[in-house]
């Protein structure tokens, strides 16, 4: 009994700083979802490629993107290849020879300069 007495000051602390970081961390969750919904609200409203697409469709419709980045994976069934191919205001991934994915090139994404990766 003697133990968690003296304890029971650091467990107090500690939950005290958790009590003040807490309203921060829910701030920053809330300020990140915000971000995404934007995002996503953003993707919505634009006329992007839509997912099936095949790449000469993508192509007729928007025409010849700024750069096709090199094809990734394609080593296994489990592992399909993924091409990608860059436009000036999204990115277009396709998985063989029709679209899976499109998305925004903006800042608030990890995709502002794609080529980087290549």
């Amino acid at each position: 009994m003697v133990k968690f007495t003296r304890s029971l000051p650091i467990i107090v602390m500690l939950a005290a700083t958790a009590g003040f970081a807490a309203p921060q961390a829910a701030q920053a969750t809330q300020h990140g979802d915000n971000l995404l919904i934007h995002r996503v609200q953003q993707e919505n409203g634009m006329n992007l490629p839509s997912r099936g697409m095949s790449m000469s469709q993508v192509e007729r419709k928007y025409g010849a993107p700024q750069r096709k980045l090199s094809p990734r994976g394609g080593d296994t069934k489990k592992h399909p290849q993924i091409n990608r191919w860059e436009y000036s205001n999204f990115i277009v991934y396709f998985e063989h020879e029709h679209v899976i994915h499109s998305v925004l090139n903006t800042p608030a994404g990890n995709n502002t300069n794609p080529a980087a990766v290549n």
